[in-house]
């Protein structure tokens, strides 16, 4: 123990300091320097254990660069008031943002649609809901609903945050608009807010959907989901969808019923494979996506799924107010709209838009008048075949792009596909006009180094094979009627519509040039069929009748291109929409190569096989068309001040399966020279009647002028009796590498004939089709009207007799290589 005196506990001074009076403890004191500690006179005292005392430095300011970055201490203090915004924001928005009443425009209005000139066509709109109760629902049908739209529904919060900001950076990034919302949110735009695309508005969604969500439970927001989302074909409900598609209660519906009506909600209308049939593939991959989703989901059996097949929906039950041609329009202008996002489809679905279309109603009158004189008129109940007659037209001002009429179908409560905007009938020979404006444009030769003109002379041989660089390439398609014309210029070949010439005219110029000019002047990328092969030449493409007829009206307009359009003014509450740039045109060809197109398909007019065009009473350039197996025969044409396109179309009206036209109207066969150009001439005549006629304004190639050489055959088509069984309309995936040679002697029969099977070559009966009074240039093309006349009958159907009446023709027996007819 030490001997040191102790202190008491807890007074103990702490080691190494020196007591505050040194002079009230004792010998500690006294162990001081003089100064009051051991450095002596004014020296601090020494703390034993403790490091001397620094003077602080005055901390560096910075400089450069290094100023722009924030300092810790002002990244956090950021933070933190960001912070309190965000908590203070949403604290202040619950508080100010109740759950207001069911909005207005929940029960929608109608939208006005009018002609150019202020009419009114349609009005379109009414409300077609009936709620019903979520138990009424099937268990699957809502199990289909959540695999489509939020199989997260009865698990997650009102509104997803991260699937918000995904869709925002998603749309932000250009990957298009995306869906970031649960079902709560849909339900609060659909029933208390609206369709509009603002911050404001998602904002009310944001805190109404919060406030929703602890108010209501998750089956009553999902049975008024369900009530108010719509479907398509004006059906607003999961009860009027099942009756618009089904024609059953909501009760009745399948799984797989229940699946097709969920993959609905997603694209509407789009997804409507009776109305856009060319949309099948995405609604069967929109519908195995939700089944498949109800099996990662265990609502629906591996085993089950396996077994569906896909629910074809039943015909569209349009309202009695778009009866004739209104319904089509309507259906056009939505199309339009909602293809250039104008609109998108829920917002038009709400109503009370007023809309201007370009439509001119004398001219619309006068197309709906010139299909009923020369087509509908002449159908009959007696006739199995006229149940299949289908016509679509459309008729384009080349100067403004605007279409000024439209013709979809004979009833849109009847035949609800839109005739003149279907993209599933081949154009035929109606696209042959395309490869000589890419032949023109791009400056091509033939094989042996010609510059392809109208003058140019082809082998006209029938199912002649096609030669490329390397020879041939294993395509040799048919003439009609299996007519072989030997040498042949390309324009009396454009008159005669021969397959064999324009098949080795694409091959010459290049059929991904000839694709590219075909969507140059107007085609859609898109269109079906429309491939880089020379069987394009032949019109196997799919496109539209306007589709076709906005590629026409770029010929009509020297070249230059503009999309057409179809609405004027849209309107809302007297605010006006943006309108896609309909005044906006470029030179897709050049001048001289549409010009130089339009020069051969005068010829065709004034002696090919549309000279039923005649009759508009103008000069006028056009081209016939048969499509394979003569499922639709067309007419495309134009006035240098108006471009129509007519086509006549053979539909199963039950199954929906495309018919050939053999005996439809009373006629043997259907062509382009013949209803089509006929409906094509009235029309245009009434159109154009108080209108001064002009001519066309041509600026031709070099070359185009000059007179061609003899060709001693071009005007004895021989018939080439069988066709090989070698040949075929399918172009090889490799071409042949047997250098090219002479075509192959065409098979022989009586000469002067001018067709097969025709009997006594000189007779000129209604049944033979003889080469002196109906036969060879008058009977074998696209120029025969369609109840005999001067040219002789059908297209290539024979001749209709001396005296110009109906010849009856003869059905086709075996022909050459498939290969759709001109």
């Amino acid at each position: 123990m030490s001997d040191e005196p102790q202190q008491p506990s807890g007074e103990h001074e702490p080691r190494g300091w020196a007591p505050r009076d040194p002079a009230g403890h004792g010998t500690a004191g006294a162990s001081a320097g003089p100064g009051g500690g051991p450095g002596g006179e004014g020296g601090s005292p020494e703390r034993p254990g403790q490091p001397k005392r620094t003077k602080r430095t005055k901390r560096t300011k910075r400089t450069g660069w290094r100023r722009a970055v924030p300092t810790w201490r002002m990244v956090l203090g950021a933070v933190l008031f960001v912070a309190v915004l965000l908590i203070g924001g949403f604290i202040a928005g619950y508080e100010l943002v109740d759950i207001p009443p069911a909005n207005v425009s929940a029960t929608a209005q109608s939208n006005v649609y009018l002609y150019k000139d202020g009419s009114v066509i349609a009005r379109s709109g009414e409300v077609n809901r009936e709620n019903v109760k979520l138990a009424q629902v099937p268990l699957t049908v809502q199990r289909a609903v959540l695999a489509a739209e939020d199989r997260d529904f009865y698990s997650e919060r009102a509104v997803d945050l991260k699937a918000m900001a995904r869709a925002a950076f998603n749309t932000l990034t250009g990957k298009g608009k995306q869906g970031g919302s649960t079902i709560t949110q849909q339900y609060v735009k659909n029933y208390y807010l609206g369709q509009e695309q603002t911050v404001v508005r998602k904002a009310k969604e944001f805190f109404i959907a919060v406030k929703l969500n602890r108010e209501e439970s998750k089956d009553q927001i999902f049975e008024g989901y369900l009530n108010t989302s719509y479907f398509g074909r004006n059906a607003y409900g999961i009860q009027a969808a099942a009756q618009a598609y089904y024609s059953k209660d909501i009760g009745e519906i399948t799984t797989a019923e229940g699946a097709y009506l969920a993959s609905l909600l997603n694209a509407p209308s789009a997804y409507d494979i009776v109305v856009h049939p060319q949309n099948k593939a995405a609604a069967l991959g929109r519908w195995n996506y939700v089944l498949d989703g109800m099996v990662k989901e265990k609502w629906l059996g591996p085993a089950e799924r396996a077994a569906m097949k896909f629910p074809v929906p039943g015909k569209v039950k349009p309202s009695t107010g778009l009866s004739g041609q209104r319904g089509y329009i309507v259906q056009a202008v939505e199309d339009y709209l909602t293809g250039n996002d104008v609109i998108d489809e829920d917002t038009l679905a709400t109503g009370g838009y007023r809309i201007t279309t370009t439509l001119e109603k004398k001219k619309q009158d006068a197309l709906v008048k010139a299909v009923d004189d020369n087509v509908m008129s002449h159908t009959s109940p007696d006739r199995k075949a006229d149940r299949n007659v289908r016509v679509g037209g459309a008729s384009i001002d080349p100067g403004s792009g605007r279409v000024v009429a439209m013709y979809g179908g004979v009833d849109y409560t009847k035949q609800y596909v839109n005739n003149a905007t279907r993209r599933d009938y081949q154009v035929g020979s109606t696209f042959k006009p395309f490869v000589f404006t890419s032949a023109v444009a791009n400056r091509s030769t033939t094989q042996d180094g010609r510059r392809i003109t109208p003058n140019t002379i082809y082998d006209g041989t029938n199912k002649r094979m096609v030669q490329g660089p390397d020879g041939p390439t294993g395509y040799a398609p048919a003439n009609e009627d299996d007519i072989s014309y030997g040498p042949i210029t390309v324009s009396t070949a454009t008159d005669k519509s021969v397959n064999a010439v324009y098949a080795q005219m694409a091959e010459d110029v290049g059929p991904g040039k000839v694709k590219q000019t075909a969507i140059d002047l107007g085609l859609p990328k898109n269109t079906p069929d429309l491939t880089a092969y020379p069987s394009n030449a032949l019109g196997v493409a799919t496109a539209s009748v306007l589709d076709m007829t906005e590629a026409y009206a770029t010929l009509a307009n020297h070249g230059r291109h503009g999309a057409y359009v179809l609405v004027d003014r849209i309107t809302k509450d007297g605010e006006d929409l943006e309108l896609p740039d309909g005044g906006h045109t470029e030179q897709a060809v050049s001048r001289e190569a549409a010009d130089t197109t339009t020069s051969i398909l005068q010829s065709v007019v004034e002696s090919g096989t549309g000279t039923a065009a005649q009759a508009a009473g103008r000069p006028a350039a056009g081209k016939t068309g048969t499509a394979e197996e003569d499922k639709a025969a067309w007419f495309a044409g134009y006035t240098p001040d108006l471009t129509t396109v007519i086509a006549v179309m053979g539909q199963d009206p039950e199954t929906g399966v495309q018919k050939p036209l053999y005996g439809a109207l009373g006629l043997a066969r259907i062509n382009g020279g013949g209803v089509p150009a006929q409906t094509w001439a009235q029309y245009t005549e009434a159109a154009l009647r108080s209108t001064t006629a002009t001519d066309f304004d041509l600026e031709l190639e070099n070359g185009a002028e000059e007179p061609a050489p003899p060709t001693g055959e071009e005007t004895n088509p021989q018939d080439t009796g069988t066709p090989s069984e070698n040949t075929s309309s399918t172009p090889p995936s490799t071409p042949g590498s047997t250098p090219p040679g002479s075509p192959t002697t065409p098979g022989s029969s009586e000469p002067g004939t001018g067709g097969t099977d025709t009997g006594s070559p000189s007779d000129g009966t209604t049944n033979n089709g003889g080469a002196q009074n109906g036969g060879g240039d008058n009977g074998g093309g696209d120029n025969g009207g369609p109840r005999g006349g001067e040219n002789g009958g059908e297209e290539g159907a024979g001749g209709g007799g001396n005296d110009g009446r109906e010849g009856s023709a003869f059905l086709p027996g075996t022909l050459g290589t498939p290969a759709p007819r001109q």
